[in-house]
Parts: structure tokens; sequence; C-alpha cells
């Protein structure tokens, strides 16, 4: 991600979460060197955004911080593309787990994540306000 193209993530942040990120934090996310804004972009590099994903590396773990699609592309593969991108990566920095956060009502984030083989290791009570709770997901990686 560049900062031209945060418009276009904006407009599916808003559309994605009760709570969106701002353009300043996701202008902070450019500045931060363990931080990676994977964009899904229909039709090649210079195509329409679709799709974003927000890692951070912390130690030997990814960080999922933020998966989202545009309304009008979901359920084509293109969230499922982002986390085997980000997959991949961890793979080849020889990472040992990735873990994120998930809204516990949040169903069919819920369930594409464990389609990627995480598992529920934990909750943060009230994590994204009054009565809205987080799961904890996280898959073990291979390593080696």
């Amino acid at each position: 991600m560049r900062a031209e193209d945060l418009p276009a993530v904006l407009a599916i942040e808003v559309v994605s979460f009760p709570s969106p990120w701002t353009a300043a934090l996701f202008l902070q996310e450019l500045d931060v060197p363990f931080s990676r804004l994977i964009l899904a972009r229909q039709g090649g590099p210079t195509g329409s955004l679709v799709g974003y994903a927000v890692r951070w590396i912390v130690a030997d773990e990814v960080h999922v911080m933020n998966v989202a699609t545009a309304p009008g592309h979901r359920r084509q593969g293109i969230a499922t593309a982002l986390l085997g991108e980000v997959e991949r990566e961890a793979a080849v920095l020889g990472m040992a787990s990735m873990t994120l956060e998930v809204r516990r009502t949040n169903a069919a984030a819920r369930g594409l994540y464990a389609a990627h083989g995480f598992v529920e290791v934990g909750m943060r009570r009230d994590y994204y306000g009054r009565g809205e709770d987080a799961l904890i997901m996280r898959r073990r990686l291979p390593r080696g």
C-alpha cells in the first residue's frame, strides 16, 4: 500500500467495520517497520482495489490486524487470497505462528479463519467496546 491508495482502502474500511480505522492510523502503519499492508486489485496491479490485509511481524509471530473485502466482491476468494499471501510470507520468514482477534459475533470471519487452520485460544472481554468481545485465534505454522 502507498498513501495514494488510502481513499480506496478507507472506502472498504468504513463499510466493513463498526469501528473503522482512521486515515491517520493507516498512514501510521506505512511508517511502522514491522507492519505490511497488502492490497488485492481486480485485474492486476493497476486494477481497482477490492480488498486489503494488514499484518505485523512480532518476534516469531505474524499478527493479522485487519482483513477486509469490498462488499461487491465478498465470497469470491479475495480474503482467502490475502490470507494466503500473509501465510506465504510467514513461511518464507520462518514464523512459528499467526494470531488475530475477531469479533465473537462475526461468524463469517470466524469461518474464514477456521478454514485457514486458525483455532480459538482465548478471549479478550470488551475488546471492541462494551459487550463486544474478541476471540483470539491462532494458527501454528510448520518451521523449516
